[in-house]
């Protein structure tokens, strides 16, 4: 019996994982490359999505693909819309996928359906290098238009570190430019409204200490389903993750209303079959919910740790979602944990680096720990003088596990950290400390007119 056959761009590290499950079911045509390693990312030099996706289409109509799926946000989400949209395939339209990803676009639409969701916003009108604008309030939060992993992203207390921060070498200015100008291209053309992403925007700030969550679902025929949502532990003193934890201790009512707000944005942008992840802060104290961003497509990191606890195999599900089948009614497996999580190990500026795993020490982390996903990502020279800048730490590891409960799973962590040699990721164990930044004025924080206290 011949497979169907689905295409898939930039599929790496929890996708290759997910995928591999339902080979039994498709049969896989692979396209993209990887951005994070030499010599793969050199393809950044010359990268044009719509070239990518009119090849990929003529190579899809070849093969008879019967869907096209990515997880990858950088470039992967748009250019499967763009394919499928050639192909006559199922998946949400271009200028959805647009939508979500222009981070400033995405405010103005939220600000316009959940303003009670919203936080204060502006563009930060300056180029890459340029001169910083006098009179902007500070503290202030920071981050591209268009990115990804939190890249460049943080909060600044002062004009001088604002500058600092946006003050890049050539290679970053080459790296930066050649990510989102494939991006810039089709946004001109598709979603001219939205404005250029070659830019960075400013955030209210949000108190440090604010749980963050993510809110993980699909649409399909413009309905709405939730997977489940997982709670984001961080860094004390730090925005930096230290693990992501299922299941989530977000009350029920709390969920159903993030899943209210997700209701309305993806309406309003016309996103109406797909995955989505939605990434939101909760303040108890103040009852607020506030959205950090959307983003229109699986969060693979997390699609293993549903698995393991409640049985439903996401990437399986986005799959059937592509080729036109009710993800829902996919057998779900038998869970194997009652918690689980994706534990992120972090080196700081300052910090002496982490013995890295070799092969000897990976098999042997394998045959204690079999059902364990391991990660390593070592890093040198400007990649890693990258990482400290960009993201304000270098994760050199990951490691993802379930226990009976929660007791039991740290309990796990804390010996395979041991065998590693890595630092077990909770919270009382971390020695790091973000340096304190001034406090918020009392006035609302007021951006293009929006007030949101």
């Amino acid at each position: 019996m011949t497979l169907p056959r689905i295409g898939l761009f930039f599929s790496y590290d929890w996708d290759t994982h997910g995928f591999n499950r339902s080979l039994a079911r498709y049969g896989y045509d692979e396209a993209g490359f990887d951005l994070f390693s030499f010599p793969s990312n050199a393809r950044l030099a010359a990268f044009d999505l719509d070239r990518f996706a009119a090849r990929q289409a003529a190579r899809g109509r070849a093969l008879r693909w019967r869907g096209v799926v990515s997880h990858h946000e950088q470039f992967g989400a748009l250019a499967a819309a763009l394919v499928a949209e050639r192909l006559g395939l199922r998946a949400p339209p271009v200028e959805a996928v647009l939508a979500a990803q222009h981070k400033l676009h995405a405010r103005r639409v939220l600000q316009q359906v959940a303003p009670e969701a919203n936080i204060g916003f502006s563009d930060l009108d300056a180029v890459y290098g340029g001169e910083i604008p006098a009179r902007l309030r500070y503290p202030t939060y920071v981050k591209p238009v268009k990115a990804a992993f939190s890249v460049l992203a943080r909060e600044v207390a002062s004009r001088d570190e604002l500058v600092e921060h946006t003050r890049f070498g050539w290679r970053e200015l080459w790296v930066i430019k050649r990510l989102v100008e494939p991006f810039e291209r089709i946004c001109r053309a598709r979603l001219p409204q939205a404005g250029t992403a070659h830019r960075m925007m400013l955030e209210e700030p949000v108190p440090i200490e604010t749980p963050q969550y993510n809110l993980d679902g699909w649409v399909q025929g413009g309905e709405v389903h939730l997977l489940g949502v997982v709670d984001a532990i961080m860094v004390p003193g730090t925005q930096a993750f230290l693990r992501w934890d299922v299941p989530s201790r977000l009350p029920a009512p709390v969920q159903q209303r993030a899943l209210d707000v997700a209701r309305r944005f993806l309406a309003a942008i016309g996103y109406d079959h797909g995955f989505f992840n939605m990434e939101f802060f909760f303040d108890a104290a103040a009852d607020r919910l506030a959205v950090i961003e959307f983003n229109p497509r699986l969060a693979s990191q997390f699609s293993d740790l549903y698995l393991r606890t409640t049985g439903h195999d996401a990437h399986a599900m986005s799959l059937a979602l592509a080729t036109g089948e009710d993800p829902l009614a996919l057998p779900r497996a038998e869970p194997v944990g009652g918690a689980a999580a994706s534990f992120v190990y972090r080196t700081f500026p300052g910090q002496a680096p982490p013995p890295m795993p070799d092969a000897h020490l990976v098999r042997e982390f394998e045959r204690c720990f079999p059902d364990a996903l391991l990660y390593a990502y070592p890093r040198t020279g400007h990649a890693l003088e990258r990482d400290y800048k960009w993201l304000g730490s270098w994760r050199h590891g990951i490691i993802h596990l379930h226990g009976r409960d929660a007791r039991d799973l740290r309990e796990r962590c804390e010996h395979a950290s041991a065998l590693l040699g890595w630092t077990p990721p909770y919270a009382d164990l971390q020695r790091h400390r973000a340096p304190t930044v001034p406090q918020r004025p009392d006035e609302p924080w007021n951006l293009q007119g929006v007030t949101t206290r």
